[in-house]
């Protein structure tokens, strides 16, 4: 597996498990702040555009202030900002005002451990392995944040983009060239698909974000592997949507965010990809 250095399984698990619990925690601050930090710069521009003083707000970023409860505005001490352990202690409750904490944040923190543990099992101690762990991150991020806002932040898939173009320079996943390839067949393939439903129907289907996610997926991936990529994320799509009008009554109008389906296809690729990819030459041939 060309390890970078040898190590017992079990010391892999443990230390991608416990790695995955801390970054987890930190991508809860960068989803609930980063959405924030973006409209607030963007009132500041809108203010200089128009000739105003900026608003005034408390200065705020991923490391500062502290995190705190919303509704008592309680500091969170460390004891009580464990990944995962904290959350349980406390009931799922801030232990000055008992207001229910989300479970969403334990959870964010478990998916990220356990896709963690099984990325390190999967590629080793690798540069595939470490890189892989960037990839999650990013996406576990882009996911929550366009689930919530529909927001795909630049300041996230730009970075996603040229970091899988450094790994792919030693062609730790694929060659540069495919790598080149994917990034631009990525973002004109999704670039396309939004000007012709525009043309088609004077409608937006889809926003600037996912063009630079899939460019970004096709950083990582190569081009080889859009094709499985695109289709596992529409398939997924189709089937969340429909789902969703059919037993909650989602609106047709009311956008469902692409992102998600798009950052799951992606890791699934990352795994997955080659095998997938062969199957289903297989089938269209």
């Amino acid at each position: 597996m060309n390890a970078l250095w040898s190590a017992d399984l079990s010391v892999v698990v443990l230390i991608a498990g416990v790695l995955g619990l801390m970054i987890g925690s930190f991508l809860n601050v960068v989803i609930h702040r980063l959405p924030i930090m973006m409209e607030r710069e963007w009132a500041v521009q809108c203010a200089d555009l128009r000739g105003e003083a900026p608003p005034v707000v408390e200065p705020l970023s991923l490391s500062r202030p502290r995190s705190r409860c919303p509704k008592c505005n309680h500091a969170i001490s460390a004891i009580e900002n464990i990944p995962l352990f904290s959350w349980l202690f406390l009931r799922g409750r801030c232990s000055s005002c008992k207001t229910p904490i989300s479970i969403r944040y334990p959870l964010i923190e478990l998916v990220t451990a356990a896709l963690f543990v099984f990325s390190a099992t999967h590629f080793g101690l690798t540069a595939a392995g470490w890189g892989a762990l960037i990839f999650i991150a990013a996406l576990i991020a882009l996911t929550s944040i366009d689930y919530d806002t529909q927001l795909l932040p630049d300041d996230i898939t730009l970075p996603l983009l040229w970091i899988g173009l450094l790994f792919n320079l030693f062609g730790t996943y694929t060659d540069l060239n495919s790598a080149v390839i994917g990034a631009i067949a990525g973002y004109l393939s999704l670039w396309s698909v939004y000007w012709l439903f525009k043309l088609v129907t004077g409608k937006e289907g889809m926003g600037y974000g996912d063009f630079k996610l899939l460019a970004a997926l096709g950083a990582w991936l190569g081009w080889q592997m859009l094709p499985v990529t695109i289709l596992l994320s529409s398939i997924v799509g189709a089937i969340v949507g429909i789902s969703l009008m059919v037993f909650s009554k989602h609106s047709r109008q009311e956008p469902i965010p692409f992102g998600p389906y798009l950052a799951a296809a992606g890791i699934v690729a990352l795994i997955w990809g080659k095998p997938l990819t062969q199957a289903y030459l297989g089938i269209a041939l």
